[in-house]
């Protein structure tokens, strides 16, 4: 399953050049990766409240084209590895066909104590499974 989350590009995440700040690249990443879970029937509430944690390990980044002010991005969330405990997306952002920025995310479910544990069963979605 290939997940699609769109936003519109705001003058206040820009640099000194007029394209978007490096880090701005990371809440757009995070805000397609929790619009994913949504999607899914993932209750983000509902998870912390069982006392589960989503935790990014790691994030493999590769800036293409820059974006700029208004420009309308597309992006596309998808997992390429899961294990018992963790899994991985691939996630694109987009400007129309252009290739923004490709991210690899690694995330872990933790419990409140901050270990590694695998998703309780309400959670593990077949959608999270490439």
């Amino acid at each position: 399953m290939i997940h699609r989350y769109t936003l519109k590009v705001r003058s206040y995440e820009l640099d000194g050049n007029n394209h978007v700040n490096n880090a701005n690249y990371l809440n757009y990443l995070e805000a397609a990766r929790i619009s994913f879970l949504e999607d899914i029937g993932i209750n983000y509430k509902a998870f912390f409240i069982g006392g589960y944690r989503l935790f990014v390990t790691k994030i493999c980044i590769s800036y293409k084209i820059p974006a700029e002010v208004n420009d309308e991005i597309t992006i596309e969330t998808h997992p390429i590895k899961r294990r018992k405990t963790s899994g991985i997306f691939r996630q694109t952002l987009m400007r129309g066909t252009d290739v923004l920025t490709e991210a690899d995310v690694t995330w872990v479910c933790v419990n409140e104590q901050g270990k590694p544990v695998p998703l309780p069963p309400e959670f593990d979605k077949p959608e999270l499974y490439p």
